[in-house]
């Protein structure tokens, strides 16, 4: 693991998505203005879509060159396009409908009635190699650098769609898997793997509410990533779990002393 995790904890999950999408945006704006360019990797749940709709009304997001932004997912439910339940379609009603992006550099995993049909494991390797054809010599694999690599942890510590036990978080080799038989519907989803995950220079993982706070408990007190998904998933640069008091409310203060803001 690159150093050790950064806790910031918000005292609600209005504030922690506020101030999330603020620190995505200087983020964003600090790699622009290094590199000409930045790279995130988006999440759904209802943490990430409320980091989106927070950084839609921020007045700051126009900071951001939305034409030098590519934006990949670290995981899609593998539904037909413009289905309800998709992140895709959820970020768009969130703030990508609302910015304006260059189509070619907002990178959605493929829908179960796109080009590969109802095959995800077919979806996975063609998102795999839209990866490696993004990936510089200076990167290290078959993954872009990822500035900021965003994750919401679930109940049962699942990151991505990579669930506890399940084939996706053991995978070692491949960037971007399907998955079959999840827990929660639906059962067929196309999901980031750890190795890819852990390219990014950042990852970000959100939680909010009571509901996440033993699982956020379990990630930081040592558990192995086989069975808490959400502890095997680290940056490069650093980690940063971004939390309110509730889902932080069953942490060992004494390991892990949460900044509070």
């Amino acid at each position: 693991m690159t150093g050790v995790p950064q806790l910031v904890v918000h005292r609600d999950k209005e504030l922690m998505a506020q101030a999330a999408a603020a620190r995505l945006i200087t983020k964003i704006v600090d790699a622009q203005a290094a590199r000409g360019d930045a790279s995130v990797v988006l999440t759904g749940g209802r943490n990430g879509n409320g980091l989106l709709a927070a950084l839609a009304a921020a007045p700051a997001r126009d900071a951001v060159d939305w034409s030098r932004l590519d934006l990949w997912w670290g995981d899609e439910r593998f539904l037909p396009e413009g289905d309800p339940e998709r992140n895709v379609t959820q970020a768009r009603e969130a703030l990508l409908d609302a910015v304006p992006l260059d189509p070619s550099r907002v990178h959605v995993m493929p829908a179960s009635d796109g080009p590969y049909g109802p095959d995800a494991d077919a979806a996975a390797a063609g998102y795999a190699a839209e990866l490696a054809a993004a990936s510089a010599p200076q990167d290290h694999g078959p993954v872009p650098e990822f500035d900021v690599l965003m994750l919401g942890v679930g109940p049962d510590t699942h990151v991505a769609s990579l669930f506890p036990e399940l084939p996706g978080v053991r995978e070692t080799e491949r960037t971007v898997v399907g998955v079959h038989g999840a827990p929660k519907p639906p059962p067929v989803r196309v999901s980031l793997t750890l190795p890819a995950i852990r390219a990014a220079r950042e990852v970000w993982l959100l939680a909010a509410g009571e509901d996440k706070a033993e699982a956020v408990a379990i990630a930081l007190s040592g558990a192995g990533e086989i069975q808490a998904p959400a502890a095997g998933a680290y940056g490069r640069a650093r980690t940063l779990w971004l939390l309110d008091a509730a889902a932080a409310s069953r942490l060992p203060h004494a390991l892990y002393p949460p900044a509070s803001a």
